[in-house]
């Protein structure tokens, strides 16, 4: 029997005359399809906005973040819609990862990372808005610490074309709606699950119905939710991000070419720091913008890169259902075979693989690439490259031109106590998130965003007498 999943159209579900299967992994007959909305539908929908806020902000804000907290209960563990039946956690764990080749247990993680999201609500709000008065949204205008302050969206909805990468980025378009902005889904074409539950406990938990929709499309359909809306966010490799680099109301989550650095006043103490460079590189698979792809180091690199290659070492492709397995499968064998061949090319070009073995292993019929430690110059293509799996090169740069040579970096962790390279650090234009210290690079905090601030995006602070 094949579950067919409805479009959601601000507030009622739609089957369209256009499906999709839903991928499997393993090559298996789909269990599983979704309706396809066209430009057409998309636009119509659109005119719908102004109700579909309307609706969202008549709910004050401190409610309406307390209904997301109140969904993440429901998202941990509710028997929730999946077109005409429903589904609990442990099938929708099996499900996305039949769907997206990530192991039961990431997909068990990226559940808790969301429910989190949604559990620390009030603190994310609080970070994004630097403390606001929630009544000073409500209003429009009001006072804090004796000052008159009004604040005006400068968004109506936000779309969001997201990817089938990995669950967790799934919780970024939710404190939109704890702003008092109606949220347009259009599902990853591998995990329809994670954003069709997500929403589905928001619904459960109080949200207005038409305060969100869930549109399963094509790129084109993508395009034109990102045409139609005020603010949107899209995810994918550089040739998206070069697409609407030029378009502010469009946030792009592309490659986040994250690092670690150790300065010299630190880099003879490099064992201490080796666990927080394994889990900035191996967290979640490998598979999340905020994995650390660069090990920047003024010396000690060939120690370093062979310590590092012996500990991933120990990540092995396992079966999917082996709650060990900490490997992510690639849901296209030939993406993995192309990205194989990249890095087989960049060795042949001068970069070194200290990890030994073939790249590309079959596992339960699944294609994985094993983690990959590289020892690279500085010159070198893949000395700051980032795939979607456990990759890392470890590069030697001298201090004074560290920041310079590592260019634009989500996540920058910066291992030093010389103050001189701490300023420049924290001077870096070219680091969104920065942490000073042994943290890992996949560390999050809910009151700092990583990349943007939804808030400042979609409202802006105007004078007032």
């Amino acid at each position: 029997m094949t579950v067919h999943l409805p479009l959601w159209r601000h507030g009622a579900p739609y089957r369209s005359l256009d499906t999709a299967p839903v991928p499997d992994v393993y090559g298996r007959p789909a269990t599983a399809e979704t309706s396809v909305a066209n430009a057409a539908l998309l636009r119509r929908d659109a005119r719908k906005v102004d109700d579909a806020r309307a609706a969202l902000r008549a709910i004050p804000t401190a409610e309406r973040i307390a209904i997301a907290q109140r969904a993440a209960a429901i998202f941990r563990s509710a028997d929730l819609p999946v077109g005409d039946t429903t589904m609990g956690p442990d099938a929708y764990v099996s499900a996305c990862s039949a769907s997206t080749g990530l192991p039961h247990a990431l997909v068990s993680a990226n559940l808790e990372k969301i429910a989190g999201v949604l559990e620390n609500m009030p603190t994310l709000v609080r970070g994004l808005t630097r403390g606001l008065e929630l009544s000073i949204l409500d209003a429009g205008v009001g006072t804090q610490d004796g000052l008159p302050m009004s604040f005006v969206p400068v968004a109506r909805s936000v779309a969001a074309v997201l990817p089938s990468n990995s669950p967790g980025v799934h919780s970024l378009w939710v404190p939109a709606l704890a702003l008092g902005l109606p949220v347009v889904l259009k599902p990853g074409s591998g995990d329809p699950w994670s954003p069709l539950r997500l929403m589905h406990a928001l619904l459960a938990a109080g949200m207005p119905p038409d305060a969100l929709g869930w549109y399963p499309s094509d790129h084109a359909g993508g395009a034109e939710l990102v045409s139609l809306h005020d603010r949107a966010f899209v995810f994918g490799g550089a040739d998206m991000v070069r697409r609407y680099a030029d378009r502010p109301g469009v946030s792009v989550h592309g490659p986040g070419f994250a690092k670690v650095w150790i300065g010299s006043d630190g880099i003879d103490r490099w064992p201490e720091y080796l666990d927080v460079i394994v889990d900035s590189v191996s967290r979640n698979g490998g598979r999340s913008c905020i994995n650390a792809s660069t090990i920047v180091v003024p010396r000690h690199g060939d120690a370093i890169a062979a310590a590092l290659a012996e500990r991933l070492h120990a990540i092995t492709p396992r079966p999917l259902d082996d709650p060990d397995a900490r490997l992510a499968a690639f849901a296209d064998a030939a993406v993995a075979e192309r990205v194989a061949a990249t890095i087989t090319a960049g060795v042949a070009s001068g970069a070194r693989d200290v990890s030994g073995g073939p790249l590309v292993h079959v596992v339960d019929g699944l294609t994985y690439l094993r983690p990959t430690v590289l020892r690279t110059p500085p010159a070198h293509a893949l000395a700051r490259t980032e795939f979607g799996f456990p990759f890392v090169s470890v590069v030697e740069v001298p201090d004074a031109d560290a920041v310079a040579w590592m260019g634009p970096t989500l996540v920058l962790t910066a291992i030093t106590d010389d103050a001189a390279l701490r300023r420049s650090a924290i001077d870096a234009g070219c680091v969104d998130r920065l942490h000073l210290g042994p943290v890992s690079t996949a560390t999050i905090r809910w009151d700092q965003p990583h990349e943007g601030n939804l808030f400042e995006w979609t409202w802006r602070r105007r004078a007032v007498g």
